[in-house]
Formats: C-alpha cells, structure tokens, sequence
C-alpha cells in the first residue's frame, strides 16, 4: 500500500499536538486531524507539572509555557478547619521547581505554534469513522461535514480522549470504573484572599474544594457539589468561609458539572494502531496527572514511533512502549482512586484517622521530599522496561531520569551541565571517568564507542573525567573540563561509566564494564536494522 501519509494523529489535544510536532521533528510526515471545528476556548485542565515543563524545555519552547503562566510552587492541605501540611515543589529536584498554573487551551495553542513553525498543521471539523488494517498500513475512512475521505497511513495513534473512536474501532477494552461523585468547576477572582497567590489550596471539607492559581490573580475552583442541582459558588463559598470568613468568589466564568472515570486500556497496541493520553488512561483530576501524563505518553511514543518509521528499528520497538507507560497509567489511576476516596470521607473518626497520616507524612523530611517528587511526576522509572540494559541498584540507575543540573566544569567559560549535553532528537553516548579512571582509558575507550555507535541512533556523543585529576581536554570531541568527584561518587562512578541517554531523558543503558558489548547489546534491544 502507498500510504498518503506516514502516521494519522487523531485528536488535537495536548498529547495529539506533540506527538505530530515531534514526528516532524524527526522528519516523519502527520496529519493531525481533530473533530472540533475550531480550538477549545476553555478547558478544564490547569496545572502542568515540573516533568512536563522539563518536557517543553527539551522543545524549546518552555518559555512560551513560563511566560503564560503562574508559578504555582507549593499545594497546602487543609481539613477541618487546620492546616495538614504543604507539598513544597522546591524539594522535587527539577529545575522547574514549581507547577506551572495555565488553562489547557493554552497549552494547546503553545503547541499548536509549535507544530505550525515545523511545518505542521491541524485538519479540523475531520471525524474519523472508519478503520481497516493491512500487513503494511492502515485505509482510514474520514468525515469532514458531509464530505468522506480516505485516507492511507502506516501508522494510526489515537489521542482522540476518552471516547477515542481509534481505541473502538481497534476493539481495545478498558479495565476500571466510573467515578460516583461528580466534580464542578469555575473560574472566578477571589476577595481578601490573604495568602501566597503562588500556590494551589485544597480543603477536604464535608464538600471539599482545591483553588488553583491561574494567571491574572484568578483562580480556578474545583468542588464536589453537595447535590445534583445545588450552586456550585455556594458550594465552594460554604466550605472556604470556615477558614477564610472574608474572602468571596467574584467575576465567576465557566462554571460546569463534570463525571470522571478510572479507567485504562488493556493495550495500548493493536498492529498498526496506538493509543495515548486520555484514550489509553483517564484518572481523577485530584492530582493533576490527566494532561500532563499524556504529554509523557507522547514524548516517550515519538521517537520510538520515529525510528521504525523510518526504517532504523523494527516494530518490535514499539512495544516497550506500553510496557513503559501503562504501568505509569496504572500507578497514577490507583494514586487518583486513593485520594478521591480519601477526600470524600464523612465519618469523624475516617476522617481523623486521615488527617493524622496527612500531618504526618508532611511533617517528616523524607516523605516530603517523596510527595514532592511524585507531585512533579520525576518518580516514573522504566527499569522493567524490555529495553533497557545495566544492572539497577545504582544512584544512575537504567529507565531513570538523568538527573538535572550536574555540573561538568568550565566549557567556553561557562559552568556546563551533565542534562545540557543531551541531544534533542537522537540518543546521547555519555562517558565518565570516576576517580580511578585513567584519563588515557577514557579517550581511547571513548573514541571506540564512537566507532560503534550507529549514526542512526546517536546524535551526540561526549566523554569527561573527574575535575580532581586536572584532566584538561578530557572530552576528546567537545572540550569538557570534567565531572565533579562528589557528583561522581553519588551516581556511583568510580572508575569508567558508559550511560545511554534516550531522546526522552531517561537512561536507556548503563555498563561499569564491558562497555562495547553492552553497547551492541542496547542495539539489539531497540531493535536496529542492519
């Protein structure tokens, strides 16, 4: 089959506009179609979380997303009348140390632009209706008003939500329930308002309430309606006026009643077809984990989806990743069930019970600095992953985050960070030489790998010993001075450390030795076509 195009993208959400800007990226052809005649006016999404600013950033364009919003950098709990406690984000790690408070159209049209500057685009008011696969592609029947179009693809991922008509029309089902309390929304600005307005408030009341910081000075409330037709501002304002007698939502806008479900996909592949974002997994917004895992599921789809495409790796690729993401899905849907239910507690003594865990999780150092991470979505770790290579157990372990702003020394004079050296669309070769390491040993080592590493995958390549053994030039390529001492030993490098950094961030392959072989190893794991 000749296809028209390369990969069908349907759904023009967060998770469907990145996808098809990545694919361009990559010099993989889209068509990014979405049902709705024009772009969302109001959505009810706000919060974008450290890792997917981490995410934008490694885009370029972060500082569209920071210009936009507002820093939200801590969440306080309240119950009963008392403060529990603060999620404080400076604790996460990331640089972004902070969520960043938007509504989602926005977002949509950050990323809108840019899938446009790569030459993409979205087809809108196009439904797909129809699906048909073949062992070389996929005939897609698409409706746009009264007009039909088919349409020849290799691929097809489904980012149309919820009802994805990609995820039925493959026959995947779906394990979960739906949510029983529904939620409400709006947007208002809130009077004698005394706090941080850089921050989120939850209050787990007998109608909880969580306001988010949105630019402006607005704010956008969450609620569980205390009945079917009851006033959602009342609602809200019964519930804030137990700790804050003065303040009173005004310039309300947008207020809407909304059902929720836990639910994830069985699969998120079937042949030719994928699913992400809120096709494969919907959760309760409770923890903000909806969007912003979608753009995740993106992010880690692109490139695998972009090497086989191209012919660089076989299919077989794509399956690490529902083996990668899915168990990301379950963890977040089970987090979100957790909390919903904890929040919708009405005994006494339940709810006691809860605020003394609450109180005491936010009051010891290491389950703070735990809420933090998990509140910035840095925990995933893909070490069960079926491609990744390298024993865990160490500081740096494969399927982790490289970790952010490791410093390497001087470079041209400035200080230059381990994450500045990872390559924005291909795979990095990273090799460090830890205090036994001889300087010799690493450039001769270094220059063999780079004889090894297929083109194809890697797009950078650099080689660094520890500051302390005055190893000027150590980089034979690039010129970096080196790796701290104390950096290395805390990522367990001592003598000589061959890291893969994936497109993606996280560490594909780690060998302490044996490097070649576990190079050639971590190739055939991806699947590379000879």
């Amino acid at each position: 089959m000749v296809p028209d195009v390369t990969v069908l993208v349907v759904g023009a959400g967060p998770t469907g506009l990145l996808l098809g800007a990545e694919l361009k990226r990559r010099g993989v052809d889209s068509l990014v179609i979405d049902a709705h005649e024009a772009p969302m006016t109001w959505d009810r999404a706000t919060v974008v979380h450290p890792r997917s600013i981490e995410v934008f950033d490694h885009l370029g364009i972060a500082d569209a997303l920071l210009d936009a919003g507002v820093k939200q950098r801590f969440a306080r709990i309240h119950a009963d009348g008392a403060v529990l406690g603060e999620i404080d984000l400076s604790l996460s790690g990331s640089r972004y140390a902070f969520n960043i408070g938007v509504s989602e159209e926005v977002t949509e049209q950050i990323l809108t632009d840019y899938l446009v500057r790569l030459g993409g685009a979205v087809t809108r008011g196009t439904r797909l209706v129809d699906l048909e696969q073949h062992g070389d592609g996929v005939v897609a029947m698409l409706e746009n008003g009264s007009e039909s179009k088919v349409v020849r693809a290799r691929w097809v991922v489904g980012c149309d939500g919820h009802r994805s008509a990609v995820r039925t029309l493959a026959g995947i089902a779906q394990d979960g329930h739906p949510i029983e309390e529904p939620w409400a929304v709006f947007d208002a600005t809130l009077t004698d308002f005394p706090h941080a307005f850089e921050g989120n408030y939850a209050y787990l009341d007998d109608i909880p309430l969580i306001l988010t910081a949105l630019p402006g000075q607005r704010w956008r409330a969450y609620v569980r309606p205390s009945g079917p037709d009851s006033d959602l501002v009342a609602d809200a304002s019964a519930t804030l006026a137990r700790y804050l007698p003065a303040a009173r939502f005004v310039d309300v806008a947008n207020p809407v009643r909304f059902q929720c479900f836990t639910r994830v996909a069985q699969h998120y592949r079937s042949g030719r077809l994928l699913l992400a974002g809120d096709a494969a997994h919907t959760c309760s917004p409770i923890q903000g984990h909806g969007m912003n895992s979608g753009i995740q599921d993106a992010f880690n789809l692109a490139w695998k989806l972009a090497l086989v495409a191209q012919g660089h790796c076989a299919d077989t690729l794509l399956d690490s990743y529902e083996a990668e993401r899915r168990p990301v899905a379950l963890r977040i849907t089970a987090s979100g069930d957790e909390a919903d239910s904890a929040q919708m507690l009405k005994s006494a003594a339940d709810r006691q019970a809860r605020n003394a865990v609450i109180r005491d999780v936010l009051s010891d150092p290491d389950a703070r600095h735990h809420e933090a991470v998990a509140e910035a979505e840095l925990d995933v770790d893909y070490a069960a992953s079926p491609i990744v290579v390298g024993e865990a157990g160490s500081a740096l372990s494969p399927g982790q985050r490289l970790p952010d702003r490791v410093p390497l020394g001087m470079a041209d004079g400035e200080v230059l960070m381990l994450d500045d050296l990872v390559n924005r669309t291909g795979h990095t070769l990273l090799l460090l030489g830890g205090e036994t390491a001889r300087v010799e040993k690493v450039a001769s080592l270094f220059q063999a790998l780079c004889a090894r590493a297929d083109p194809r995958l890697y797009g950078a390549s650099f080689a660094a010993t520890v500051l302390n053994q005055g190893a000027g030039g150590t980089d034979v390529a690039h010129g970096v001075a080196g790796l701290p001492a104390e950096d290395a030993l805390r990522m367990g490098i001592t003598g000589i450390t061959l890291l893969v950094v994936r497109p993606d961030g996280h560490v594909g392959l780690r060998a302490d030795a044996g490097h070649e072989a576990a190079l050639v190893s971590y190739g055939l794991k991806l699947g590379v076509r000879r």
